[in-house]
């Protein structure tokens, strides 16, 4: 019988849109009526996910910046952390900036970024269709690292970089991947999300790396949590879509990808289903998870 169950956002459990569907939302509560602790891991800040899992009902735990925090939704706090230092973000918002590359910093709050540019854009656009309270806070300002060097007690989730340029992107992960203590995340491919301008949608492209604490992943915020709740590998599901998602799908009991994944993504796991704007994570749930469970 599974008793957690682990699911990445962007591209797994939201569609192209942000949206998660009607007939998610049911099979997410079937999944929760039978005992299953279902926990929302994503890269994005802790308010961002937070948002979607008092929206779901999933509002125990969440996991943040890849693994790098674990968050008590009931109690508000941080539980697990291994957060960057202000000294690790300058170094590479330094590198950023003098080669003129476009770059966000993530904290448990907010993203802060000189414009809405790629994924910034995506979120911004994400909020048009929320409340205020249940946004994304995107904080944009003039000089980054005057920024940053300015504040106080801030903890530091990732950074992520992106470029539309493969040649300009490649060479400055190559001067990253040399640096100590980060953890760099592997991305082959471009970044596809579709936006809605008017009555248009819009599809914006770039190539992304997300830039964490060494030893920082998804899974390792799992195994803190079956620790916690006291419940054994096998009894894991994971489900997710991109390279962020590797460690816990191939080392949860069943192990989930989405059809939109990549074809690396997709030998990593157990079984493959649909894709997000398919109701990929319902399929998964209805089809593999609750006919265990029952």
């Amino acid at each position: 019988m599974y008793k957690l169950m682990a699911i990445d956002l962007d591209g797994t459990l939201l569609n192209s849109r942000g949206e998660v569907s009607g007939a998610t939302r049911n099979a997410l509560k079937k999944a929760m009526n039978s005992g299953i602790e279902v926990i929302l891991a994503s890269g994005r800040t802790i308010e961002s996910i937070e948002n979607f899992a008092n929206e779901l009902g999933t509002n125990k735990y969440l996991i943040s910046g890849n693994g790098a925090a674990v968050y008590d939704i009931q109690n508000k706090k941080v539980i697990y952390s291994n957060f960057l230092s202000k000294e690790q973000v300058l170094k590479i918002a330094t590198i950023c900036e003098e080669n003129s590359i476009h770059y966000n910093v993530y904290t448990e709050k907010e993203i802060i970024a000189k414009n809405l540019s790629y994924n910034v854009l995506y979120y911004h656009k994400e909020n048009l269709k929320k409340p205020e309270n249940r946004r994304t806070y995107i904080n944009i300002v003039s000089n980054m690292i005057d920024y940053i060097n300015n504040l106080e007690n801030e903890h530091f989730l990732k950074i992520t970089i992106c470029d539309e340029d493969i040649k300009i992107f490649n060479s400055i992960i190559k001067k990253i991947k040399i640096l100590d203590k980060f953890d760099v995340l592997d991305v082959e491919y471009m970044s596809r999300k579709k936006i809605k301008c008017g009555t248009e949608e819009v599809l914006v492209e770039y190539y992304y790396t997300e830039i964490t604490n060494e030893n920082v992943n998804k899974w390792t915020a799992i195994e803190f949590l079956m620790e916690k709740l006291k419940i054994k590998q096998d009894e894991v599901i994971a489900i997710g879509d991109n390279f962020n998602d590797r460690e816990m799908i191939e080392n949860s009991g069943l192990g989930i990808v989405m059809g939109n994944s990549n074809p690396f993504m997709k030998i990593c796991g157990d079984i493959i289903v649909t894709d997000n704007n398919s109701d990929g994570v319902c399929q998964a749930i209805e089809k593999y998870v609750l006919e265990n469970n029952y």
